[in-house]
């Protein structure tokens, strides 16, 4: 970050490539080495003397999270973000990732005095009445430390370790690299979008290492919930906090978990555990930021019930278009409507090849008759979840992070509230939130916003459309001629006509392109009928949009 002392000080990126590479051949990963562009880092004579065999799929996943707690931090967190990833990974490895522990070796206190030292401009003991040498909590990046102010109050002293940031600015680096690497020599990278996740994953961490945003995070939770008396947030003491320094209320009680611990002190458990749910399902859909790590270690219970948060880095944020997209999705699951589900999870998806919407349609098809639902009440969330991530894998469909994190949210509170309640359900706890966003789907405003949206997006299409001709025909111009066609690769047009909620327009555009592949078949030796049925497939593509935007104006105006 800029200013920061630690700047981007860091060891060889040379060095670091190669305990990369040493990582993964020595778990058992060798033939992941060349697909993401490292095995000339990897000395001839080890790459030849022993070629390790990929590990059975049994003993795969927990080699996997051992490299990367063998990486450090960047690797820790990465596959911690991977470990909400149902959509990706099996669910083996979605179970062993989830044992990674943000948690390390302490640094000296020596090293703690130096950068409060630097940033609050005194040693502990000036700035703090109190200040306890040994950590409360050591994690990757950061290291907590209990201390009270002057007027007595006591504090959670959370100090970046020095040198944290240096590596993770090296570390997000290569990893860029190596993304980039295996989007050209593996399809499965191309098909998961592997720079863009890594691009992701790099935004959220960066933001973590900023204490002053986390500081923020915590101030806007407590304001959303400032009515609320059962849930309590710390303090953020703003004249010792900085970048690298955060101090906050120490928030103490009971862990969620320890269900012994709360029916000694007489906790209603059942209770407790529909709290829980409605805090989470609050934030998800009426402040619409949600704290995306609410594992126990973050909750604390006080005697009479009452709800303490902690830890406020990884957050989430629900926009207009993941509303839209949950109310679509929700819509669909209790309509037992799988070609508007279909549509749903198309929509959400950010996957860059082409998705064969016959199989997926078949498989969503019998995921609903699998379940057979009247209403969300019936929702057996985490089963169905799990059985629609494994679709979602199978067709190679990759959500954004911000609604499987979302997801991951919901599923996380569904299991710490039935270790409460065993006979807790999240879907009589969503039922009302999902007709909420239901109604406001079929509002009329609503639908008046989405038309201005798809007209907008039906003019883009439109005027992209000219352009993408002038570049075929300056490619075939170059190379010659030579002609593939399958039906499934008009998919990834005419699906995005789909979504902007026109089939004639998809069927234009199909009708126009096929009459101009016609064309080019035909006049394939002469230049001219060529590019004569090229701009008239175009011309005809360009005329249905022009067509379908005027008929959204008229509709408007008539509104």
């Amino acid at each position: 970050m800029d200013g920061d002392p630690e700047g981007r000080r860091g060891g060889s990126h040379a060095a670091r490539y190669l305990q990369i590479a040493s990582a993964l051949r020595r778990h058992g990963f060798s033939f992941a080495i060349g697909l993401v562009g490292l095995d000339h880092v990897i000395p001839w004579w080890r790459r030849t003397a022993a070629k390790v065999q990929r590990q059975p799929s049994g003993a795969a996943s927990s080699h996997l999270r051992a490299a990367l707690e063998e990486l450090g931090p960047t690797f820790i967190k990465l596959g911690q973000v991977l470990s909400t990833r149902s959509d990706l990974l099996p669910p083996a490895f979605i179970t062993e990732l989830a044992k990674l522990q943000d948690a390390a070796p302490p640094v000296s206190v020596e090293e703690i005095r130096a950068v409060i030292r630097s940033e609050l401009g005194a040693d502990p003991e000036v700035v703090f009445a109190s200040f306890e040498d040994k950590p409360l909590a050591s994690a990757s990046i950061g290291q907590a430390h209990a201390a009270t102010l002057a007027d007595g109050t006591s504090v959670v002293v959370k100090v970046r370790k020095p040198g944290a940031v240096a590596q993770v600015h090296t570390d997000l680096e290569i990893l860029h690299t190596l993304a980039v690497h295996a989007t050209r020599a593996w399809a499965f990278a191309r098909d998961i979008d592997a720079v863009g996740m890594v691009e992701e994953f790099a935004q959220s961490l960066r933001a973590e290492l900023d204490y002053l945003q986390e500081g923020r995070n915590a101030e806007r939770f407590a304001d959303n919930f400032r009515d609320d008396p059962t849930i309590v947030m710390p303090r953020v003491y703003w004249p010792h906090t900085t970048p690298r320094v955060l101090t906050l209320e120490r928030m103490q009680g009971m862990n969620v978990a320890d269900t012994r611990a709360l029916e000694r002190t007489g906790v209603d458990r059942d209770l407790l555990a529909r709290r829980g749910a409605g805090i989470v399902l609050k934030m998800i859909f009426e402040d619409r930021f949600f704290h995306a790590d609410l594992h126990p270690g973050n909750l604390f219970i006080h005697p009479d019930g009452t709800i303490a948060l902690i830890d406020f880095g990884m957050v989430g944020v629900v926009s207009d278009e993941l509303r839209g997209h949950l109310s679509r999705l929700f819509i669909a699951i209790v309509r037992g409507d799988a070609a508007l589900l279909t549509s749903a999870v198309i929509a959400v998806s950010l996957t860059s090849g082409m998705i064969d919407r016959t199989t997926l349609h078949d498989d969503l098809r019998v995921f609903l008759a699998r379940y057979r639902l009247g209403s969300v009440r019936q929702t057996p969330f985490a089963r169905m979840m799990t059985d629609l991530f494994a679709i979602l894998r199978r067709n190679r469909v990759r959500w954004p992070s911000e609604m499987t994190m979302l997801l991951k949210s919901l599923l996380l509170i569904e299991s710490l509230a039935m270790r409460l309640d065993p006979d807790f359900r999240l879907g009589e706890a969503l039922e009302p939130y999902a007709e909420r966003l239901a109604r406001e789907r079929l509002r009329a405003s609503a639908i008046a916003k989405r038309i201005v949206t798809s007209s907008a997006e039906v003019g883009e299409l439109a005027l992209e459309l000219p352009g993408i001709v002038r570049r075929l025909m300056d490619a075939v111009d170059t190379a010659g001629i030579q002609v593939h066609v399958r039906a499934a690769e008009l998919e990834p047009l005419l699906g995005r006509a789909e979504r902007i909620g026109n089939r004639l327009v998809a069927g234009m555009i199909g009708a126009g392109l096929i009459t101009g592949i016609g064309g080019l078949v035909a006049a394939e030796r002469r230049w001219r009928s060529w590019e004569s049925a090229m701009v008239g497939a175009g011309l005809t593509t360009i005329g249905a949009l022009g067509a379908y935007l005027t008929w959204t104006a008229r509709r408007r105006r008539r509104g």
